[in-house]
């Protein structure tokens, strides 16, 4: 399939193309990262202002990351039966005017963010932002398996910017809250490209689950899995935090552990149970949501 030529368009289609070049759906599970580790980082509810900033500069930055991927990725994406719909591959817009639309998502976000809260936020969004075009998309996607697993730190930054939003200063318990999203990366992602296997293979894009045995791949899942409830436990008493987190991560830790371990018992030889690879993507979403959310409240029990 060849890239759509641009066509005229209604104000609502362009509309809808820009915002689809943001990836939205992405940018609202790191931001539900970023609330909460404000909450803990100021161990109660932080000033609204701060909130609404942080939120601003890290979506604007988010989304001119995703739409300069967008961009990189838009001859694979009019080949993979996923990606066909998207606005460079249907031509809603050309390449220049994308490439000129996150560049000044960029620059807005990082003016909101250095103005309104902190340069260091500033530079932390826009290191993710470099860290996932250049090393992640550019280099890692189309040459390595381990593509995901080293471009998965980008998308765990926004706990940082949180963080420094509130102190600007970073300690060990954001860098313990960034290796939580980092570890969390792999078994999501590849539960998902387990669903679209054949898409990847067809584009040459390296994914786990092509380049390896879905025996391994899920087996890897499973590891993952395990580590990060080891370490969700371990930042309880590290971050001193409570018992409402302590149930929440033990709990939530047996229940990913539970669904990969599923995964990898249903994946024989080269093959595997997509329904299964399906659960666990979309288990992996509530776990992190409900991760972060329940380690706000835990902080908003024990200090109000």
């Amino acid at each position: 399939m060849t890239i759509a030529a641009t066509r005229p368009r209604t104000t609502a289609e362009v509309v809808r193309g820009y915002v689809a070049l943001t990836k939205p759906r992405i940018i609202e599970l790191l931001l539900v990262t970023t609330i909460p580790t404000m909450v803990v980082a100021a161990k109660g509810v932080p000033r609204l202002w701060l909130v609404v900033a942080t939120l601003l500069g890290g979506t604007l930055a988010a989304g001119g990351a995703n739409a300069f991927n967008m961009v990189i990725d838009r001859d694979i994406d009019a080949v993979m039966k996923r990606t066909q719909r998207r606005p460079l591959v249907t031509g809603v817009m050309t390449p220049r005017a994308a490439t000129t639309f996150a560049f000044a998502l960029e620059v807005v976000a990082f003016a909101t963010l250095a103005v309104f809260v902190n340069v260091l936020a500033a530079w932390l969004a826009l290191s993710a932002t470099l860290f996932y075009v250049f090393i992640y998309t550019i280099w890692l996607k189309r040459r390595s398996r381990q593509n995901i697993v080293i471009g998965g730190a980008a998308g765990a930054v926004p706990v940082l910017v949180g963080w420094a939003a509130v102190t600007n200063s970073l300690s060990w318990t954001p860098v313990l809250l960034f290796l939580v999203i980092f570890l969390w990366t792999p078994p999501h992602f590849w539960a998902l490209a387990v669903r679209y296997r054949d898409d990847y293979a067809s584009v040459n894009v390296p994914m786990m689950p092509v380049v390896a045995s879905l025996r391994r791949t899920t087996l890897e899942i499973l590891i993952y899995a395990v580590v990060l409830w080891a370490l969700t436990v371990f930042i309880g008493p590290t971050a001193h935090l409570g018992w409402v987190y302590a149930v929440s991560s033990t709990c939530l830790g047996a229940l990913f552990v539970f669904y990969a371990l599923r995964l990898y018992r249903h994946a024989v030889t080269d093959r595997a149970d997509v329904g299964e690879a399906m659960r666990l993507f979309h288990f992996s979403i509530t776990y992190l949501t409900a991760l972060f959310v329940l380690m706000a409240v835990d902080v908003l029990v024990r200090y109000h």
